[in-house]
């Protein structure tokens, strides 16, 4: 009875931490809140504005917890494979990190393999704003969440999940029905 009991509220608990997780980030339909921060984009130096961006269609917004870690580098060459196919359908790519910021030159040259921006997010002050933290090696990093957001600020899709797998068909999905709704 009492083992019962553990796993009874092992599966509660569980669940409870998933549910958290699940909805901790802002969800499709909110505004996405505006940032600039530096980053870099084929190891040069430059200041990202989601502004900006926006003006030239859909921005693609996806949070990892560091650079260099091993489901981060296969969802940068990921997204890598994919940047073309984005930018024909208007959309901008972005990666932001607020896990060893230091190295986000590096990263966007070798694992962003030179096709798109990536970010630093010191203190992870962009990633409490969209609400998609967690802690790793008790830091306090971006957690895996992918956002598309339309040129009016309007987040089109909320998408978090650890395993890097899904994100670029998410987001594509998200993209080509963008496009589609206004072509």
């Amino acid at each position: 009875m009492k083992r019962l009991k553990t796993l009874s509220a092992v599966a509660v608990l569980t669940l409870s931490l998933f549910t958290l997780s699940a909805h901790a980030a802002l969800e499709a339909g909110a505004k996405a809140p505006d940032f600039s921060l530096q980053g870099a984009l084929g190891g040069k130096p430059l200041t990202f504005s989601l502004k900006q961006a926006l003006q030239k269609g859909p921005v693609v917004l996806y949070f990892f917890p560091a650079a260099f870690t091993k489901g981060c580098t296969l969802e940068a060459h990921a997204f890598a494979e994919a940047t073309d196919e984005f930018k024909k359908h208007g959309a901008t790519v972005v990666g932001v990190t607020a896990g060893n910021v230091d190295q986000v030159d590096e990263f966007s040259k070798l694992e962003c393999r030179d096709k798109f921006a990536v970010a630093a997010d010191p203190g992870a002050k962009v990633a409490a704003e969209y609400k998609t933290l967690m802690e790793m090696n008790g830091k306090t990093v971006s957690d895996r969440t992918s956002f598309v957001i339309a040129p009016d600020g309007k987040i089109l899709l909320s998408y978090t999940d650890r395993n890097p797998d899904e994100h670029i068909q998410k987001t594509m999905d998200a993209v080509k029905k963008y496009a589609d709704s206004h072509s």
